[in-house]
């Protein structure tokens, strides 16, 4: 594992994951280190608290609970 031999490295060990987008499916797992792909539950942790602040509702669009939030207030 010294200088020498990183040069040998020439594989892909990830690839792109069609869940979440990241250069994260192990290829030979088949599993994404980001997301936890294909496991039915998003992969969080309560150790990466940045991360789920990363990811979290609200961090995206919303298109949806933008609207909620106005009919709220409104009294539907």
């Amino acid at each position: 594992k010294g200088t020498g031999s990183f040069g040998k490295r020439h594989n892909k060990t990830h690839v792109l994951c069609r869940r979440c987008g990241s250069r994260s499916l192990h290829v030979q797992k088949h599993t994404c280190s980001n997301c936890g792909y294909p496991s039915a539950s998003i992969r969080k942790f309560n150790w990466g608290e940045k991360a789920k602040r990363r990811k979290t509702t609200g961090t995206g669009r919303m298109r949806s609970l933008k609207l909620v939030s106005r009919k709220f207030s409104n009294g539907f």
